[in-house]
């Protein structure tokens, strides 16, 4: 017999009755009934119920005494369950196992939290024990869920013929994107490596270089804020690159990936492919974002041509100095209590505006409500018909700047969706965003910027680019970048690469590079380029973003194993910390004391 065990703790079946069985694993619930103690043992895999009687009274009275999370083995014999006592939750609960033999492997000290159940516990407290925590079933269940993701993304790419490679982790400091993490150089004092924000370059130069299809379950590392969608430090990401590919050879790729993995590992309903294409333009008029929740059924609507030529002054006079008039309907809330009403106001004056004005259309098909006045019955007929509006519903209006009305007009349409229960449950809508801008102006500098990706390849190319003579053609450009959101999350964003030295010149030309800063700071791609590059793109979509969105989990440090907290520490390794002199010394580092708070 094995020193350890015969069985796991799920296996064992009416089947197995009569045997005499080895069992390890974590003391996970202990009942003791006087003359009987029952212990639930649990391992990776499940639970058996053990069963501790007076004919051994000093095992009895030891297992008694045990604490939960102890690792102990036993040895006993199958025996079946009577009818009354079958636990049908249990893959072993038709039977249980008579202990004849009990060794302690390890005891366990006082717990932090319980283990055997989900009440909430402080997190940084299931940080700090995260080794604990771990142990628990939901947490267990969606880090062996992320690693079948995996494993079956793995799976997919390979059916489809990529390859998949290992990129460096040191390597050298990023001029764009988001904040570094530096590596000291103990032989070059005063350099630095910087890991990886993506593989960016190396995928591409691996197209360059001759491989046709890449794919990496690749760690990025970027030193940003946390966000509940976003883990501070490193995150892991499905890279993908393709070479001789257009936009849409991208998408039939990644779409059937996206669909089976989506439809394997969830019984909710998955939208069917192709997914919905939405111009970011489009994306932004109609839900106020360029990551729409396609659950949400609300659709916005400019009526700026409306309300230009109507008597209410407030929004023709906003028109006549740049605003628009942007239409987000409440469908069926024209019966709702007064106080709605006051709950919109509240939301939109705590958004910073200075109020909200909205249209009811009553069943009987009359208006009210503190706008209906100021317009015709011929407007208000066409105001229907522009949002499509039915009698019952109620439309609310925002009025301003076309980006500060776009951003607010979205999160009103979230609002009105939750408050009035719209969101469709049980289901992943995807859909991908398109036709980014190249170009967009600096709030800042006021001066011409990249918006996006300033190594994706711009609609129309070179022409484009030579043809745009005012700053208004040049923020009409549009680039070929796409991005995949789910649910309103954005999975992943992607684009056909720029691979002519000449149109990537000229694209940083117009954003205010020399020559010289461009190939200072992207020397290794563009030399690349000049030796024969293929046309090619890709996409990355986030793996913690997906598992996420699999386990209906609203937090990213969910589905980590081992994550660091939002002030990006990691409470268990005690990590950041300070290291001894001796070591900065060899790296020719001085530290210097923070700056002291005033």
């Amino acid at each position: 017999m094995h020193k350890y065990r015969t069985h796991n703790c799920s296996k064992l079946k009416v089947e197995n009755v009569g045997e005499i069985i080895k069992l390890s694993g974590w003391v996970h619930r202990r009942r003791d009934h006087g003359n009987l103690v029952f212990i639930d043992l649990r391992d990776h895999f499940g639970v058996t119920q053990l069963v501790f009687t007076e004919q051994n009274l000093n095992l009895m009275e030891e297992a008694s005494r045990l604490r939960y999370e102890s690792v102990v083995t036993i040895v006993g014999k199958v025996v079946a369950r009577t009818n009354e006592t079958v636990n049908e939750s249990l893959a072993t609960g038709k039977i249980e196992i008579l202990v004849d033999e009990l060794t302690i492997e390890s005891s366990a000290a006082p717990l932090p939290f319980v283990v055997n159940n989900s009440l909430e516990v402080p997190e940084d407290t299931r940080l700090k024990y995260r080794f604990l925590d771990l142990r628990r079933e939901k947490l267990h269940n969606n880090i062996i869920l992320r690693a079948q993701i995996i494993a079956h993304l793995r799976f997919l790419m390979s059916k489809n013929g990529f390859t998949e490679f290992q990129t460096p982790i040191l390597t050298a400091s990023s001029p764009e994107g988001a904040r570094d993490f530096l590596v000291p150089s103990r032989l070059h004092p005063g350099k630095f490596y910087a890991l990886p924000q993506a593989p960016q370059q190396f995928k591409q130069l691996l197209m360059v270089s001759g491989f046709d299809r890449y794919f990496q379950i690749a760690p990025c590392f970027r030193d940003e804020d946390a966000r509940a969608d976003r883990s501070p430090g490193e995150f892991y990401q499905l890279d993908i690159e393709m070479s001789f590919v257009t936009q849409e050879d991208i998408f039939n790729i990644v779409e059937p990936i996206i669909y089976e993995i989506f439809s394997k590992f969830s019984d909710k309903k998955v939208s069917s492919t192709p997914f919905i294409r939405i111009p970011y333009d489009s994306a932004l008029l109609k839900y106020g974002t360029d990551k729409p929740d396609l659950r949400n059924p609300i659709i916005i609507t400019d009526v700026s041509e409306l309300f230009k030529n109507s008597n209410f002054s407030i929004f023709t006079e906003n028109i006549k100095n740049g605003a628009v008039v942007r239409a987000i309907p409440a469908p069926k809330a024209s019966g709702l209590p007064r106080s709605f009403f006051d709950r919109m106001t509240d939301f939109a004056t705590s958004e910073g505006t200075k109020g909200l004005g909205y249209i009811q259309f009553l069943e009987d098909g009359s208006s009210k409500g503190p706008i209906a006045k100021f317009l015709t019955s011929e407007q208000l007929t066409a105001l229907k018909l522009l949002a499509n509006l039915q009698n019952g519903d109620v439309v609310f209006f925002v009025s301003d700047k076309i980006e500060i009305a776009t951003k607010f007009a979205g999160k009103l349409r979230t609002k009105l969706a939750e408050e009035l229960s719209l969101l469709k449950k049980d289901c992943f809508e995807f859909c991908w965003i398109t036709d980014f801008p190249f170009y967009e102006l600096n709030q800042q500098t006021d001066k011409i910027d990249f918006s996006h990706n300033p190594f994706s390849m711009p609609q129309g190319e070179m022409s484009v680019l030579e043809m745009a003579s005012t700053r208004e053609e040049l923020l009409n450009i549009k680039a070929y970048q796409y991005d995949i959101v789910c649910n309103g999350i954005e999975l992943s964003s992607g684009a056909i690469r720029n691979h002519k030295p000449e149109i990537m010149y000229k694209a940083f030309d117009i954003a205010g590079y020399t020559k010289e800063e461009v190939d200072k700071k992207f020397g290794g791609i563009i030399k690349a380029f000049t030796f024969g590059a293929p046309p090619h793109g890709g996409i990355a979509p986030g793996i913690d973003r997906i598992v996420m969105l699999l386990t209906d989990s609203n937090n990213i440090r969910e589905v980590i194993a081992f994550p660091l907290n939002q002030q990006a520490e990691d409470l268990l390794m005690e990590a950041p910390n300070y290291v001894e002199n001796a070591a900065l010394k060899e790296l020719h580092i001085i530290p210097v004391p923070p700056a002291k708070k005033e």
